[in-house]
């Protein structure tokens, strides 16, 4: 007469310890997913909210990361562009000399001034890039052209500055200039100059002195602009490695917090997982036993 009860409580007490298996499993496999010991704020809730807020700070770094590869990129263009500008406004310094020398017939300047053309042409299609994001490299925050070329050889250009980029909290940077910060003096600009060393060559007259000299300027504003842009792009590396050092140190942060290991815990879900299967072995046979089996 005590069979009956006998095996109930067997059955009970085989079905809680599954269920707990069970539990202790999907637990196991949780935590793997997610990589974390602690799932719910009941857990430890001082330990979720570090955790909370260095997952914040994850994902803000990946976010300041993206921008820096960006601001990087167009940096390093906007360097390379003024690089190619100051070496054609050299050429172009160079031509003029050679223009001064009292040797050459009015067919040899003409061949210097149509040298000189060609090298602002280039100047101007430089001037006139766009950067990896679609925008004008040398423009303001608009899509228009930077630089644009008036009827009598001066220049117009877009207004306002290129969109600063947030690099780190608290801090941006302006990856390229206004075009007319380099191309331009107080008084005139680069168009102005070259259009008056072209007429002046093509005249077979002499190149006019504060031509010459708005040129110099330029070169000295194109080689400060490119100093300039240098700086910023190094203050872009100091930020990038601060938040690849900030990141590894919340990594560890984390293992001190939380204290999930991989290899313990699928070791542990291993072990969870034979037990369980054991246990529901064991139940399936001696669940299908008869009472005459019991009774053997």
């Amino acid at each position: 007469m005590t069979i009956a009860p006998s095996t109930n409580l067997f059955y009970d007490r085989t079905a809680t310890s599954m269920r707990s298996l069970t539990g202790q499993a999907d637990r196991l496999n949780q935590q793997i997913t997610s990589e974390t010991n602690i799932l719910a704020p009941s857990d430890n809730s001082v330990a979720w909210q570090r955790l909370q807020n260095l997952s914040l700070a994850d994902s803000n770094d990946s976010a300041y990361t993206a921008n820096i590869s960006v601001a990087k990129s167009v940096l390093q263009q906007a360097d390379t562009s003024l690089g190619q500008i100051g070496d054609q406004l050299q050429q172009i310094s160079t031509l003029v000399v050679q223009a001064g020398n009292g040797t050459l017939d009015a067919g040899g300047k003409a061949a210097i001034a149509t040298q000189i053309q060609d090298l602002y042409t280039s100047i101007l299609a430089t001037a006139n890039a766009t950067d990896m994001r679609g925008g004008p490299l040398f423009g303001g925050s608009g899509s228009g052209k930077a630089v644009t070329q008036n009827t009598d050889g001066t220049l117009s250009f877009t207004a306002g500055e290129a969109a600063s980029i947030p690099i780190g909290d608290g801090q941006s940077v302006q990856p390229s200039n206004n075009a007319a910060s380099f191309l331009t003096t107080g008084t005139s600009d680069i168009g102005a100059s070259i259009a008056a060393i072209v007429a002046a060559l093509n005249g077979g007259g002499t190149i006019p002195a504060d031509a010459k000299d708005t040129l110099q300027q330029i070169s000295d504003k194109v080689t400060a602009t490119q100093a300039s842009i240098g700086a910023r792009a190094a203050r872009v590396d100091i930020v990038s490695g601060q938040i690849s050092s900030a990141q590894i140190d919340r990594s560890q942060a984390r293992t001190d917090v939380d204290g999930f290991d991989y290899s313990t815990a699928i070791t542990e879900l291993q072990k969870t997982m034979t037990v369980l299967q054991a246990t529901q072995a064991s139940f399936t046979k001696l669940s299908s036993m008869s009472l005459f089996d019991y009774l053997k």
